[in-house]
């Protein structure tokens, strides 16, 4: 059964379930406990032979047979049992519990996931059908599981500007599903330069153009390093962490019996253990944290919990300024990083003024791509994609200009009508030059704008623009319904959430 085929007859079942009040995320993680068990059951027969530490009494063997009450009392033990173990296995299983009500159709899942070989499928498929999963998943809306969800073409884009290259290692430390991860792993494995150099328009890391299967252009020594050492990563959501290392597991990344690649921690409370060569991010939307992380130069917020980072540069409770100070204290000296980060930290002031200024001087801070609204599931959204290298620390100003790029101006997209492709970011990358970024023109949309110039505006700010928005002074071309539709939505969300931050910066006592 081709991938498609297969994620139609996995997720035709759910709205059976959703009858029963089981949602697409509580589907899917028990998905994830049963394929997972019956992948390790595979591994350990011939010709594998593999030890993947699941016990005789709690493995996919000990559920063939049972129905009714007996199979749905020995599988809740049997996730509580594994939610115990180490490794791997105990992060697949972490706090794992039962979330189908009916035995009948837990037995109908075990007989569904039972009628596959799922390791005699090759990777590309095992990954489309858990992707499809998870974007059926994130579409959701009332889940909430889109605001893990980065837009592929998006990432796509970064990785072809990027171009990690093998036995180099990689951070997400706001990972998701994994979709940074997966999308450099095929970067790594796959790209050809004289294909990108042929046809960007519709990307597809895994093929080329004419649909042919590309070759690894890896030794083996880069393959197992690739599949080993490569990546890190943190998510502190539990069920969020299992999708995401089942994902990468089922791309060919991580080993069933070895260690997980992805921390169940807050990656903000605590300095890197190691630095990396790259860092790959769209860190959680929302500003204002419950956790006040100090520079030891005293908290701005005394009603929050406050946690001491020595290494960043000022005190906030602002979340992405937080994680941008992460980023940079995680990257070597000669490390890059592509971030995805809200207008707020362009622009505003206070701690953010500080850090920018900082930041300028302590990074060559080089490209920013404005993105559009209406690609994310989080609406009201307006973001950027910021690109810098990291540099030794020295008495230098290392940023020496930034390009900016406008993708927002008079483009209008949606999630379901007109989603954005990789075709709509080509121009970018081009603009972008990832051959030699240092030989650059600007056209329309792609502007330079040097270090004295930034530095000298008001607050330091980074949210630059130059295009007249026309959306709404041609009125014989206005966007199609729907996109109006949209922006209106995008603009009272986002109101309300700056409504929401004066309210609480405002001390308590004058609310």
């Amino acid at each position: 059964m081709n991938a498609p085929a297969l994620v139609q007859k996995v997720w035709n079942y759910c709205h059976t379930l959703r009858d029963d009040g089981v949602g697409y995320g509580d589907y899917l993680e028990q998905l994830t406990y049963l394929l997972f068990l019956k992948m390790a059951d595979e591994y350990s027969l011939p010709p594998h032979s593999r030890d993947t530490k699941v016990p005789a009494a709690y493995s996919w063997q000990s559920l063939q047979g049972l129905t009714g009450k007996k199979l749905e009392d020995h599988y809740r033990k049997v996730l509580k049992a594994l939610g115990n173990a180490t490794g791997m296995l105990g992060a697949i299983f972490y706090n794992a519990e039962n979330k189908i009500p009916d035995p009948a159709k837990l037995a109908r899942i075990v007989k569904m996931i039972g009628e596959e070989k799922w390791i005699n499928l090759d990777a590309d498929a095992k990954g489309e059908l858990y992707e499809g999963l998870l974007q059926k998943n994130a579409e959701d809306t009332k889940s909430g599981a889109g605001q893990y969800f980065t837009p592929r073409p998006l990432i796509d884009a970064i990785l072809a500007c990027i171009r990690p290259e093998p036995k180099k290692t990689i951070l997400d430390p706001a990972c998701g599903t994994g979709g940074f991860f997966l999308s450099a792993s095929d970067w790594i494995t796959y790209a050809d330069e004289q294909w990108l150099k042929k046809g960007m328009s519709h990307w597809n890391p895994a093929k080329h153009e004419a649909g042919k299967v590309a070759k690894s252009k890896l030794s083996k020594a880069q393959v197992e390093f690739l599949r080993d050492n490569t990546f890190r990563g943190n998510e502190i959501v539990p069920s969020t962490r299992r999708m995401c290392l089942m994902n990468l597991f089922l791309h060919g990344i991580g080993s069933i019996d070895g260690k997980p690649e992805v921390e169940r921690a807050d990656a903000l409370l605590s300095q890197p253990k190691e630095k990396v060569d790259y860092v790959l991010a769209n860190p959680p939307f929302g500003k204002k944290s419950s956790m006040t992380i100090s520079n030891t130069q005293g908290s701005e917020d005394k009603e929050s919990l406050t946690y001491e980072r020595p290494d960043f540069w000022a005190t906030t409770t602002n979340k992405q300024l937080n994680f941008l100070q992460h980023i940079v204290a995680s990257l070597k000296d000669t490390g890059k990083a592509a971030v995805v980060l809200p207008d707020n930290v362009l622009f505003e002031g206070g701690a953010g003024e500080r850090i920018r200024r900082q930041w300028l001087s302590s990074c060559d801070v080089h490209t920013i791509l404005r993105l559009p609204t209406g690609i994310f599931y989080a609406n009201g959204v307006k973001a950027n994609v910021v690109f810098f290298d990291n540099a030794a620390q020295n008495d230098k100003v290392h940023t020496k200009g930034i390009w900016f790029y406008d993708l927002r101006t008079n483009k209008h997209f949606t999630l379901k009508q007109r989603p954005m492709v990789l075709s709509d970011l080509k121009d970018f990358i081009q603009c972008y030059n990832p051959e030699n970024r240092h030989k650059r023109e600007e056209n329309e949309r792609f502007k330079y704008y040097s270090y004295d110039e930034l530095i000298n505006r008001d607050k330091a700010s980074l949210d630059v623009f130059w295009l007249k928005d026309n959306s709404l002074d041609d009125l014989d071309n206005l966007p199609p319904p729907d996109v109006l539709q949209q922006q209106i939505i995008e603009h009272l969300e986002a109101a309300l959430a700056a409504f929401r931050d004066v309210a609480a910066a405002l001390p308590s006592s004058s609310r």
